[in-house]
């Protein structure tokens, strides 16, 4: 199955600061062969990121965590729960770059 930019799918999440695993819905930001490139979604909306709606169709008021990002396999994805809006999606992407190139410039001052 392919899946595509700005689904938000459901998938086995190892948390960082331990070896349980969870389901948990992510974002997918690009597949290329069968790796997918996911941000995490929390229910902690004390989280920086970005907030997802129930509106926009998430189970409950959540927060995009534009600082967990990590790589799967296509396989591991269990199902696809809804898409971003092209705005959201936009508004992903654009915040992701910013973070970016606060990083490029910081590595150029660095040198």
């Amino acid at each position: 199955m392919k899946f595509k930019s700005g689904d938000v799918v459901l998938v086995p999440i190892q948390f960082t600061d331990s070896d349980q695993v969870k389901r948990r819905p992510g974002v997918i930001l690009f597949e290329e062969h069968d790796n997918v490139v996911i941000a995490g979604v929390t229910s902690n909306l004390q989280m920086d990121g970005i907030t997802l709606t129930m509106k926009e169709g998430a189970i409950k008021e959540s927060i995009i965590k534009l600082n967990y990002l990590f790589t799967i396999s296509a396989v591991m994805i269990e199902k696809v729960l809804f898409s971003l809006t092209s705005a959201k999606r936009e508004l992903v992407y654009d915040s992701l770059v910013q973070k970016l190139a606060v990083l490029i410039e910081n590595n150029i001052e660095q040198q």
